[in-house]
């Protein structure tokens, strides 16, 4: 009786090839796995299955992991305005963590004691996929035939023709990933350091060019209407082409990785809940929760987030929206977007009583006088010694 494995599948030339590889060459029954974290369509998802159960694959199984994606992670790096470098919002680093879990989960309840999946050895998405087999299932053996057996693209199209398998894998000029919390895009540019992608890299064009409003609303820091609130606003502002970058960053395994990007959602949701902070937080829980975002990001980042420090970290995050509540209205151009401003019963800047270029009614002058002549002395004492020197 053959051995059972259990691989992630994603449809293209990678998994599709270790399908075939794992089959012939491992002897192996291949149990297919797709796990959609949000950025496909059921018509997507049948197209996947089909290309599996063509492979051969003894089953296949599809997913949708989207809600407790956003549930589980997507909310706290909201709440922690979590982009990577300031810039990106970790799009695949967040779902291959999801994705590596769903698929444990699958083969435990299949009693399946082998795991594969079709990284390569040059990036982050191998560790990210071995680290959570490792912690959760570290009974079970892990395959990574593309790792292992460093093929090239051609090899891999060329045994899949040998197997008998002739379905065309056009070699397109960008590679495009695209889940729930945005959609990455390589090509040749960003394997240089000085090269932008060129418009038609982009999975969305721009189709409009009138400015157009926006209403964003948070609840304790939760985007209202959550997965379909991401959906509905990533529709309208791609049509804009906004959300668009490149990201250069460290990679786990120690060497710099540049990628583009479009995350139309994640830019304009993260902006705006920010906006409404400024207005709700004091200034020590801002500073204290952009300190412990930060970690919560990199460790996300490199695949640790099943270290219990998470949870700590969440449980904090969490805590600091209980009145980040209210409406943010901004307004969307094509590329770019503007916060316009907030509306929140908890704004502290109503509450200050203050009004521009006039006396605040809280203290006087005097007041004033006597505070920054005490705020002022350590640093007086210290030039009085050690006269200031320009």
């Amino acid at each position: 009786m053959k051995r059972k494995v259990a691989l992630a599948f994603s449809g293209g030339l990678d998994t599709s090839f270790c399908v075939k590889y794992l089959s012939l060459e491992k002897d192996l029954e291949v149990h297919s796995v797709f796990i959609n974290t949000g950025g496909f369509s059921k018509q997507e998802e049948e197209k996947i299955e089909n290309r599996a159960r063509s492979l051969g694959v003894a089953t296949h199984k599809t997913i949708d992991v989207a809600e407790r994606y956003y549930q589980k992670c997507i909310r706290y790096l909201v709440y922690g305005n979590m982009m990577r470098n300031h810039h990106y919002p970790m799009s695949v680093s967040s779902e291959r963590i999801f994705q590596a879990m769903a698929v444990v989960e699958y083969a435990q309840d299949r009693g399946i004691r082998i795991l594969a999946h079709g990284s390569t050895g040059a990036g982050n998405d191998q560790v990210r996929f071995d680290m959570i087999f490792q912690i959760l299932a570290p009974e079970m053996e892990v395959l990574a035939p593309i790792r292992e057996l460093e093929l090239s693209r051609e090899a891999e199209v060329e045994y899949l023709r040998k197997a008998g398998f002739n379905e065309s894998f056009e070699k397109h000029a960008y590679s495009i990933n695209q889940g729930l919390w945005g959609t990455t895009v390589g090509g040749k540019e960003t394997l240089t350091s000085g090269q932008g992608l060129p418009e038609e890299a982009y999975p969305s064009q721009l189709k409009e060019v009138k400015p157009k409003d926006l209403t964003v609303e948070f609840d304790r820091g939760e985007l209202v209407g959550g997965v379909a609130s991401i959906r509905r606003i990533q529709q309208e502002a791609a049509a804009l082409a906004i959300g668009r970058g490149i990201h250069i960053g460290e990679t786990i395994i120690g060497i710099k990785g540049r990628v583009g990007f479009e995350a139309a959602a994640p830019a304009i949701i993260i902006r705006a809940h920010q906006e409404l902070e400024k207005h709700t937080l004091g200034k020590w829980q801002a500073y204290w929760k952009d300190q412990l975002s930060e970690w919560y990001g990199m460790m996300l980042h490199e695949g640790q987030y099943l270290d219990p420090v998470m949870r700590n970290i969440e449980k904090f995050l969490e805590d600091t929206q209980l009145f980040v509540s209210g409406k943010v209205y901004l307004t969307l151009r094509p590329y770019t977007f503007q916060v316009n401003g907030i509306e929140s019963e908890h704004d502290l800047m109503k509450a200050s009583g203050a009004t521009y270029g006039e006396m605040n009614v809280g203290w006087s002058g005097e007041d004033v006088i006597g505070f920054t002549r005490i705020l002022s002395n350590p640093a007086r004492l210290y030039h009085s010694i050690h006269p200031y020197k320009s």
